[in-house]
């Protein structure tokens, strides 16, 4: 099923404009801390922002607000890009990014709901997003609710059990609350994803555990925003976008790199990351 929506030109310039600085604090962030992960948190910046500055229902005033829509983080390593958008969306303040990782600090290496404003799972072991995802929509049906589940996935996670196992149980109870996000970079710690495990045939796989399956560009978001729009309109299960993505997107020297899943630039590779994103005051 596909929904045509119309999105108007100064809402994509928006949302490019949110994801660029999504990537310009995301690499600040991880130079000020000196550890992180600026690969997957760059490659998913396009996808953040059409959530957090589109599609998602939620309240920074009010973040346990029981009728927003939760969104999971499931590749919590992640955690810069989550930070950003939720310290830009008025969840706490700015300044708060930058004691980011500090013992007394609300914002740790992986989003904890405990600690931080706005965040729906506390994450760390990989493949357990769906899963709660699962157990999210399940509650709220139990309790008539009509609140949506987003899941942003990594694809190394794919390569582990306990994931299936929550999509398959999506698909049993036919959970259409439950949207997933593949971040589809095809680089994990130590390499290229299809020469560790591949995954492919990847669509078709999904396909087998009876989800819907949408593929896309992960950095247009003409494509991203359609993909969520389908997905709402979709009533028979769960749906996965399949977003095709580039590691470490818009520096230059981050792209396509294992190196820069997890590393920290130094002073003068922040001064270049800066200049590639446009940096602005």
């Amino acid at each position: 099923m596909a929904v045509t929506s119309y999105h108007p030109e100064s809402l994509l310039a928006e949302l490019a404009e949110h994801a660029r600085a999504l990537r310009l604090e995301s690499v600040r962030m991880i130079h000020r801390r000196g550890a992180g992960h600026p690969g997957g948190a760059l490659s998913a910046a396009e996808i953040v922002a059409a959530l957090y500055f589109h599609k998602l229902r939620i309240d920074p005033a009010r973040p346990d607000w029981p009728e927003r829509d939760r969104f999971i983080l499931s590749k919590g390593h992640a955690a810069a890009v989550l930070y950003a958008a939720l310290a830009r969306r008025g969840f706490f303040p700015a300044a708060d990014l930058e004691h980011w990782g500090e013992v007394d600090c609300h914002l740790q290496g992986h989003p904890d709901r405990n600690l931080t404003p706005g965040v729906d799972m506390t994450a760390g072991f990989l493949g357990h997003g769906i899963p709660v995802g699962v157990g999210l929509a399940l509650a709220a049906r139990m309790q008539k609710q009509a609140h949506r589940i987003y899941v942003l996935l990594g694809d190394g996670e794919c390569q582990g059990g306990v994931l299936w196992e929550g999509a398959m149980a999506a698909a049993k109870y036919r959970l259409a609350s439950l949207t997933a996000i593949l971040d589809y970079n095809d680089v994990q710690l130590d390499g290229a994803v299809h020469d560790i495990m591949p995954l492919e045939p990847l669509v078709e796989k999904w396909r087998a555990f009876n989800w819907n399956v949408l593929e896309v560009n992960g950095h247009n978001l003409r494509q991203v925003l359609e993909a969520l729009d389908t997905a709402c309109e979709i009533h028979g299960g769960p749906t996965v976008i399949v977003a095709h993505t580039t590691k470490g997107k818009g520096v230059s020297f981050m792209e396509n790199r294992a190196a820069w899943h997890g590393a920290a630039p130094d002073d003068a590779q922040l001064r270049q990351a800066e200049e590639e994103l446009g940096r602005k005051p």
